[in-house]
């Protein structure tokens, strides 16, 4: 007997879903797809970037993985590597840590590549028009295969290329002029 897929409305239909796991959905043409889990490398980047950011903003407005992101179109939500919230968004989150259309944008996400042509275009192109339809001030595109960090930043509401970053260049954030880091350090990191 095969049992039929979730198929959901609305994304407040999908927001009340709940089986019982700690698995992560993208909402895509209102059925779920289980986002994978990111690998070692990524999450060495993430963390080492959290712990460069928690020291700038306080650790309550940086979130890994696991903060929720609405946008529009398909997917209908986002699951960035890492994410540098609003003090607003501090209390907004308490109960959900989904961040919804009607909540200001978040300051800066950073997407890490995983390996693949399909991934590197999720991250260079659909994720790219989803957060700047969504006018996140600020978006990094950090990519282990090239080991380059590129900056995009909205203006007006277009990204434009900020900076592409490598080596012992020192990382420039429209945002975070304070950050101290190079793109070496990111990737000496993960190894």
């Amino acid at each position: 007997m095969t049992q039929a897929k979730q198929q959901f409305q609305s994304f407040e239909e999908y927001l009340t879903y709940d089986d019982g796991t700690e698995k992560l959905y993208e909402l895509f043409n209102g059925e779920l797809i289980e986002v994978p889990p990111e690998s070692g490398k990524n999450i060495a980047i993430a963390v080492f970037l959290l712990l460069k950011f928690a020291a700038i903003v306080g650790h309550l407005r940086v979130r890994p993985h696991g903060l929720e992101l609405e946008v529009r179109g398909e997917p209908r939500n986002r699951y960035p590597d890492l994410t540098i919230i609003r003090t607003e968004h501090i209390q907004q989150l308490e109960q959900r840590n989904t961040l919804r259309l009607s909540m200001a944008p978040p300051l800066l996400v950073i997407e890490i590549v995983s390996p693949g042509e399909l991934q590197r275009d999720r991250d260079y192109i659909a994720k790219r028009i989803q957060y700047q339809d969504r006018e996140i001030p600020e978006y990094w595109i950090v990519d282990p295969q090239l080991e380059t960090v590129l900056i995009l930043e909205l203006t007006g509401n277009v990204y434009t290329e900020f900076n592409t970053f490598k080596g012992e260049n020192r990382i420039c954030s429209p945002l975070f002029g304070e950050l101290e880091l190079t793109t070496n350090q990111i990737f000496t990191a993960s190894n």
